[in-house]
């Protein structure tokens, strides 16, 4: 038997319990509904289609059948393309969508880009963009000359007008820096992402010119404390779920950093202990995020239905055991199941909607 072929059917005897929608109002701030990568944004792959407008009202429906008010999309692109992104997403359905404008990574070799692009910043405000997406592309992907020259270090000076422009305006920057540990080790027998990273190899950063993982959320810590006026969101748990003693220390030492949970339950939900209590002590500076996107076919653990958000949902809700972090018949990151972390319902009014609130500037309940 193949190992893609192997699905066991634990022969636990546990309670399990359906939570078919969020407790509390909730705002997802890590989506994708809408996206326009610029050049060199080579992380978003396969999802970089525009959904037709029917697909949009189906995901609204299950917005109301979830108790999910607002999904913030993060790639709107700048320029035309976020003007096209506020026009038929966010005007489209008032309430239930916001949308984030991207740095123009393809503009920037051209002679004074560092001012331009913080003013590019300022006209996306004035569009309707509520904070900026950073992805991955910077650290691992962009370049200078192009394709051709050295990787474009996360804290370059370059950015610095960039990121003093988003505090002034109090735009929050969500920044996703490298991916997980796995991805930064050999893919052999000792790495518990194998079978993902056999299916996705070019997820690997391991080896060629790629940074360490640890330089890369050196330079992007060395950013937070450069512009403390900025706030900055860490998507993925900061980048690091896998050690969240080191987030801790981290959101200790900058005041300015908030983390969300996208894409990370399945790491969440097998420390539970260490969870839960990161999730009580931080509970003003975490956000319910999901990284979900419309097509599930690239990234079947983030695929915007409701299947999966109830995933999140018995993990925050819940104290069940042993139960899957994906509804994928295969866990897409790795063969392991999650246990649930039973937060108070203080804290899930905080983590589901009114940290978000207060950072976008939106009503708290």
């Amino acid at each position: 038997m193949n190992l893609t072929d192997f699905e066991p059917k634990s022969m636990l005897v546990v309670p399990e319990t359906k939570v078919d929608k969020a407790k509390y109002p909730a705002i997802d701030v890590h989506t994708h509904v809408y996206m326009y990568p610029t050049k060199s944004s080579k992380d978003m792959g396969a999802n970089t289609k525009q959904i037709p407008a029917e697909q949009v009202d189906q995901i609204v429906r299950w917005m109301d059948e979830m108790n999910v008010e607002t999904l913030i999309n993060s790639t709107g692109g700048y320029g035309e393309d976020l003007q096209r992104t506020v026009e038929e997403l966010v005007k489209r359905h008032p309430g239930r969508f916001l949308t984030m404008t991207e740095p123009a990574w393809d503009k920037v070799g051209e002679p004074g880009y560092a001012n331009w692009q913080a003013d590019e910043i300022k006209r996306a405000r004035d569009a309707g963009a509520v904070g900026i997406k950073v992805l991955k592309t910077l650290g691992v992907y962009l370049r200078e000359r192009g394709d051709e020259g050295p990787l474009i270090k996360v804290d370059d000076p370059r950015f610095d007008p960039m990121w003093d422009v988003a505090g002034q305006l109090n735009m929050p920057v969500s920044i996703h820096t490298s991916d997980p540990d796995a991805f930064f080790t050999p893919i052999d027998r000792f790495n518990e992402r194998w079978e993902e990273l056999g299916n996705h190899p070019d997820w690997s950063f391991y080896g060629k010119d790629y940074p360490s993982k640890p330089e890369l959320l050196a330079a992007r810590n060395r950013m937070f404390e450069k512009h403390p006026k900025t706030k900055f969101v860490g998507y993925h748990i900061a980048n690091h779920p896998e050690n969240l003693g080191e987030v801790s220390q981290w959101l200790d030492r900058y005041p300015n950093l908030y983390v969300e949970t996208g894409a990370r339950l399945g790491e969440l939900g097998r420390q539970p202990y260490s969870a839960r209590k990161f999730f009580l002590k931080y509970a003003d500076r975490i956000m319910f995020g999901t990284d979900a996107t419309p097509n599930g076919e690239a990234y079947p653990q983030q695929d915007l239905k409701p299947a999966m958000y109830r995933c999140y949902f018995r993990f925050f809700e819940t104290m069940d055991e042993y139960f899957d972090y994906s509804p994928a018949a295969v866990p897409p990151q790795g063969r392991w199941r999650i246990y649930g972390i039973g937060l108070p319902d203080d804290v899930l009014k905080k983590v589901y909607r009114n940290n978000a609130a207060k950072l976008y500037g939106l009503k708290a309940v």
